[in-house]
């Protein structure tokens, strides 16, 4: 009888553990929102991310997104062309946690903080 107590309690803690692991494995892949403080407002930006290891390739609306993603860091620095400001090289810097991602962002001469959540 201590057995089978044992052995359900094993498996009702392995049941648990399984997936708060998998939501700490997800990592960065699939589409996100978005949303860039800057000096004008809000700006909203659709990003759609791929991983392999710890590299992140994608798009960020129309350009194409290079970068790392390494113990909840997103870290990803890529050209883009901005209708307003011309040429330059967009930096995103953001913690992950859950399906919501928060940090910084610069480019050119602008910066700020950008929040993100997973689109579903």
């Amino acid at each position: 009888m201590k057995f089978l107590i044992a052995l359900t309690a094993l498996f009702t803690v392995f049941g648990l553990l399984v997936p708060a692991a998998k939501a700490q494995t997800s990592g960065i892949s699939g589409k996100w929102h978005f949303v860039l403080e800057t000096e004008g407002g809000e700006r909203d930006v659709d990003a759609n991310f791929q991983q392999q290891a710890d590299k992140v390739t994608g798009t960020w609306d129309k350009a194409q997104v290079k970068g790392t993603f390494s113990d909840g860091k997103l870290n990803l620095e890529f050209p883009i062309e901005s209708e307003e400001a011309g040429p330059g090289t967009l930096t995103l810097k953001g913690q992950l946690e859950g399906d919501a991602l928060t940090g910084t962002w610069a480019f050119q001469t602008y910066d700020g903080k950008f929040k993100a959540t997973r689109s579903h």
